[in-house]
């Protein structure tokens, strides 16, 4: 028997409305060798050898289509679409920038799209029993807002310097939370935050003011 989970949502809004979503609690992975085991013991006339060079040879050909630009079909099962991007390496470019133009050698195939057939997913809603395993709540913070500002100020102002992480750790919000509130006092130019830094080196610090920036 399946088990979900009700799942609390991070309100986006800002609104303080409650939201649930429900998740699917997965038991643990089939492989492959499990998988062909399971097909040969389930249809009779199937040699597990048989259905190993078969799923194999479904792989190799699937590889060469997707790589080609080619999207496939499988009957029951789905549409499957290769997607590209820049190498690592690489800085993005804009449509009608200035810089360097990327080529065929800057890009490269990032990974495989997925859209299962609506057989399978009636398929599997008939074989699925679904019984509760829990629920899982975010994190909230017992401080109002205005006071985690004043946190965050006193820990810049001590401390030079803040990340997600530690504001996490001030206030008790989750991740996604943190990160959210910190750029909306960034954007509030009454705060007191900005930032500096990108990606995971970004840290927020106080925001001078103008009389200090000369």
């Amino acid at each position: 028997m399946a088990k979900y989970i009700k799942q609390e949502m991070t309100d986006l809004s800002g609104k303080g409305e409650e939201k649930v979503y429900y998740r699917l609690q997965t038991e643990r992975n089939i492989d492959f060798k499990e998988l062909t085991r399971q097909i040969e013991e389930h249809h009779n006339l199937m040699n597990r050898g048989l259905v190993k060079s078969v799923l194999a040879y479904v792989v190799d050909e699937m590889t060469e289509l997707l790589g080609k630009g080619y999207s496939v079909t499988i009957d029951g099962l789905g549409t499957f679409r290769a997607s590209i991007g820049l190498e690592k390496d690489k800085g993005m470019d804009t449509f009608d920038g200035d810089e360097t133009k990327r080529n065929a050698r800057s890009l490269r195939l990032t990974g495989i799209n997925y859209r299962a057939d609506k057989v399978l997913i009636r398929e599997a809603n008939r074989h699925c029993k679904l019984e509760r395993a829990g629920e899982s709540r975010l994190h909230h913070s017992p401080y109002s807002k205005e006071e985690r500002l004043k946190l965050a100020l006193q820990y810049i102002e001590e401390h030079g310097a803040m990340r997600v992480a530690e504001y996490m750790e001030l206030t008790g919000l989750s991740r996604t939370k943190a990160a959210m509130e910190l750029k909306e006092f960034r954007q509030d130019l009454s705060s007191g935050i900005t930032f500096i830094g990108r990606g995971s080196a970004k840290v927020y610090v106080k925001k001078l003011t103008p009389d200090k920036q000369k």
